[in-house]
């Protein structure tokens, strides 16, 4: 065995499928929300659910991901704020095209965001291009997309087992986050998370997912 390996053994699991299966019914139950209650949310409840999303898998175990949680009421106006302008852009100044319109039309999204500043949280993922040295040189990272793609799934997942609810929003372009954030140029925002509990009348669409047979394929 190379050095800098470890042994590794798998959990023990009494009955896997027992177990797949509670998970599938967990998970199931999960929606994206956009009614919050004001219900203020621990910060260790964050950083839980950081700390999952930093077991995730990446290339060259590059980890190339910042999580920027913000609970101040006036960074949160501010991101609103520019968010919404964004959206007013996309959904009245015809940025968005007539098949994307067509495409979200029965969530009623939009561009009013006013739970992005009544919320008690929100975490803004940034995804490193590169990762500073310390002898001041920039590490380029490999395979970006697909690895914080897989650390924000573990993020929701683990947000869901707290009782808590997101949304995952992508307000196009997102370059306004990395001035309010202050993050460096070797960051861009990859995807806005609000997080808190779902408010008492919060409602969500009647959606079905896709089926199995249609998701799974066998060779």
């Amino acid at each position: 065995m190379s050095e800098g390996f470890i042994p590794y053994v798998a959990p023990h699991v009494e009955d896997p499928e027992r177990a797949g299966r509670d998970f599938l019914e967990r998970m199931s139950a999960r929606r994206s929300v956009r009614d919050f209650s004001a219900d203020p949310v621990p910060q260790e409840m964050i950083e839980i659910a950081v700390a999952t999303a930093n077991t995730a898998p990446s290339g060259a175990h590059q980890q190339p991901w910042t999580f920027v949680a913000v609970s101040d009421p006036q960074t949160k106006r501010r991101i609103r704020l520019a968010a919404e302008e964004e959206e007013r852009v996309n959904y009245e100044g015809g940025r968005l095209p007539d098949a994307w319109r067509d495409a979200i039309a029965p969530l009623g999204t939009t561009a009013d965001k006013e739970f992005l500043e009544f919320v008690p949280w929100i975490v803004v993922v940034f995804a490193q291009k590169s990762t500073p040295m310390a002898d001041g040189s920039l590490r380029k990272n490999y395979y970006v997309n697909e690895s914080v793609g897989i650390a924000c799934g573990l993020f929701i997942a683990s947000l869901h087992s707290m009782g808590l609810a997101t949304l995952t929003h992508t307000p196009n372009p997102m370059a306004f986050l990395t001035e309010i954030l202050d993050r460096p140029a070797t960051e861009r925002p990859y995807i806005l998370f609000p997080i808190g509990y779902p408010a008492a009348e919060c409602r969500v669409p009647d959606l079905t997912r896709k089926p199995l047979s249609e998701a799974f394929v066998v060779r």
